[in-house]
């Protein structure tokens, strides 16, 4: 059974379509502009393709598994397809399971319900929450912010050397920055790991949608990310990697579709056989769409070609850090230097500027969509701005007045649909403001910078 989609007469060229190029705003300053979506590491925008193979099966729509009506048979071909699209992509290993999740953070809490009993957790201070946090029945060894990549493996070799040898162990590590966009040496890490009797679990949410994922050459034992990052609408993610752990634990949720048999026993209660395949943790209706939707973005990721692809973002790269270099007001936040690889994901900070006032000129005068705040990583930021990394922080801007200072910082963030002309008109905006000011006045509303009126 097949659908039809929009992927056969497509070309596909560097800049891949996405969503919304086409979308103008408005200027407080008065008229539109198109708007330049540059909050990538948030959100990507859906791929044009994506959207356009989504809407090509709707009319197809069914419930999967069981059902024996030909929608129902087509959706759950569809919904299968799409695990082993999304497992190729990943390249996984033969016996490795891939669970649909809502997301990296669902996929890792997933994950962390299903450690062994008495599981040492190792994780750097660096990590997005999505990994920092799930880990709250393990016994969990919190480590400091590395400042290059090899004393990131050191750091990590002396605090494995420390532990129990005999117990279980997991080491969760990013693949690439939410914050910096820098690249960390996963394989490095991975081998480390092994050396010591612990596994390792990659949280690709910005790493999958710029360079290619390989479970088997990375040699990590599970991968998660998310759609929403990788050109694929909200809702949907994914936990790839090694079975037994999965196999072992009870269902993330419990219902229908993880339950393979369920019956009365005499003393009133039940008896339940769960399921040892990926179904285990995908009780109730699964999300066909999403699922889809991430499969179709794998696809078209793969066709463009990430050789291309990665080309093309090393040289916005090179451009943006060009341009903000040329502002000495600007200052843009790094651990392992300005010569390390990276994703196109750079926070900084402006002298004489409060973040979310920034942001918000950006926005209201130029049309330009960023990020500012503390990016759901609070001790990463706070550490990288000179602050205590242990002072709590919360995810937006502070109460601050525009041009006070605030402990947070500017993210701009790019990809694969992002055109030139975004990247060139963010540059020429931060020279102006700092040079010229802002043309509004701001006013903070709810913790929030905002246009005053």
């Amino acid at each position: 059974m097949s659908v039809p989609t929009a992927a056969a007469t497509r070309t596909i060229c560097a800049q891949l379509p996405v969503l919304g190029r086409d979308v103008t705003v408005p200027l407080v300053t008065g008229g539109t502009v198109a708007y330049a979506a540059l909050d990538y590491a948030a959100s990507a925008p859906a791929l044009q393709r994506v959207w356009d193979d989504v809407a090509a099966y709707a009319p197809y729509y069914g419930s999967v598994h069981r059902g024996a009506g030909y929608l129902s048979q087509l959706s759950t071909d569809l919904f299968e397809n799409a695990r082993r699209t999304v497992t190729e992509f990943l390249d996984c290993r033969p016996d490795d399971q891939l669970v649909f999740t809502r997301s990296t953070t669902d996929s890792l809490n997933l994950l962390a319900r299903a450690l062994p009993a008495d599981c040492q957790v190792f994780v750097f201070e660096t990590e997005h929450h999505a990994s920092l946090l799930p880990w709250k029945d393990a016994r969990v060894t919190y480590l400091d912010a590395p400042r290059t990549p090899r004393q990131a493996v050191e750091t990590l070799e002396r605090a494995l050397a420390a532990r129990d040898p005999h117990g279980p162990a997991l080491v969760c590590v990013t693949g690439a920055s939410n914050v910096t966009g820098e690249l960390w040496p996963v394989r490095e890490l991975a081998a480390a790991a092994h050396a010591h009797g612990a596994r390792i679990v990659l949280d690709a949410a910005q790493l999958a949608p710029h360079h290619p994922v390989s479970v088997r050459d990375l040699d990590v034992d599970w991968v998660a990310f998310s759609g929403h990052k990788l050109y694929a609408p909200f809702g949907a993610g994914v936990l790839a990697g090694r079975a037994d752990w999965l196999v072992a634990a009870d269902p993330y949720l419990a219902g229908g579709g993880a339950s393979r048999k369920v019956t009365r026993r005499e003393d009133g209660g039940v008896d339940v056989e769960w399921h040892e395949s990926a179904a285990r943790h995908e009780a109730g209706s699964p999300n066909v769409i999403g699922a889809y939707a991430i499969a179709s973005a794998c696809k078209a990721l793969t066709e463009a070609g990430f050789e291309n692809l990665v080309a093309r973002e090393e040289r916005l790269i090179a451009g943006v850090r060009a341009g903000l270099a040329e502002v000495p007001q600007v200052k843009v936040l790094s651990l392992f230097g300005d010569d390390a690889p990276r994703v196109g994901v750079i926070s900084f900070v402006v002298e004489g500027w409060n973040s979310s006032h920034f942001a918000a000129a950006l926005s209201a005068e130029y049309g330009i969509g960023v990020r500012d705040g503390l990016f759901c990583a609070h001790p990463l930021v706070r550490t990288l701005l000179g602050g205590d990394p242990q002072t709590q922080g919360e995810c937006g801007a502070p109460e601050a007045a525009p041009g006070e200072r605030s402990l947070n910082a500017i993210r701009v963030s790019f990809g694969a649909g992002t055109p030139d002309e975004h990247v060139e008109r963010f540059v020429t905006a931060v020279r102006e403001l700092v040079s010229d000011g802002a043309k509004w006045r701001y006013r903070t509303e709810d913790g929030r910078c905002v246009p005053a009126v």
